[in-house]
């Protein structure tokens, strides 16, 4: 059925500033982002496969993840969107089935990618999804995810042309949003926002300019992606190492949340 999370979420498109998203991994993380005053959060499949014991890359197990997204919808009150990376199938059907069990786990919208593989592959499989939402009475954001820029899948100057013809197909599937990653420059942005009716989200990254100029050029949203959980594995691996190879017990807790601040959001 319709939510008023899922509304909410597909209104959180429309402002005049772009919605930063932030990424979690598991229900803790999510509490804590939702504490500091996102208004919707996304899970990143990396941080999640990561935080399970598996690649990521679609490798995690549905069941797993269902469960994941599930115990992150039932501790926070904001809007929650699935990555499920090129939905851990190639068959639609399948594909459409998971999407159901995210949407009765809570979920008010997924993102779902082409990777390396056909685009009409993925059309089919959002095509799938959305006729599993309209027959659940669900009004799923779905947000589209095309590698073009990161996989290097055409040259330089074609590049803004294959999302477009990508983005054109993914729109008549039923797709709401378009998630390019690896995009920066804001006039090849405002190329591709012009040109195609899909809302445009891109990610932190090198190179991105500031939210201003991102707004300016058509960008509806801003994911921080894998970025949260990669630099947390970088500070755990730096207070680890220096615990077991110089006894450092210091930089553990000179820096640490209070225990009693950590427990009391939950």
């Amino acid at each position: 059925m319709k939510t008023l999370s899922q509304s909410a979420f597909r209104e959180l498109h429309l402002q005049d500033k772009p919605l930063k998203l932030p990424n979690a991994w598991d229900a803790g993380s999510a509490r804590q982002i939702e504490s500091l005053g996102a208004a919707a959060i996304a899970t990143t499949s990396a941080g999640v496969a990561w935080s399970l014991g598996y690649r990521d890359g679609n490798a995690l197990p549905v069941d797993e993840y269902v469960a994941r997204a599930a115990s992150i919808a039932r501790i926070i009150s904001v809007p929650l969107s699935a990555d499920i990376e090129g939905g851990y199938s190639d068959d639609p059907a399948q594909i459409a089935l998971t999407v159901s069990r995210l949407i009765d786990a809570g979920i008010a919208g997924i993102n779902i990618e082409d990777g390396a593989g056909a685009p009409d592959l993925l059309c089919r499989k959002i095509a799938a999804i959305r006729e599993t939402c309209a027959r659940k009475g669900a009004d799923l954001y779905i947000n589209v995810r095309t590698d073009v820029y990161v996989r290097h899948l055409a040259p330089a100057e074609n590049k803004v042309a294959e999302v477009i013809t990508r983005a054109q197909g993914y729109s008549n599937a039923g797709a709401d949003g378009l998630f390019v990653l690896g995009l920066t420059d804001t006039g090849e942005m405002r190329a591709i926002t012009d040109r195609s009716a899909l809302l445009l989200n891109v990610a932190a990254w090198p190179g991105l300019p500031p939210l201003q100029e991102l707004a300016c050029a058509g960008v509806r949203r801003l994911s921080a992606g894998s970025w949260l959980p990669q630099t947390l594995w970088a500070v755990n691996a730096r207070l680890v190492s220096g615990f077991l190879d110089n006894d450092a017990m210091t930089p553990m807790f000179e820096n640490a949340a209070p225990y009693s601040e950590i427990n009391g959001m939950f």
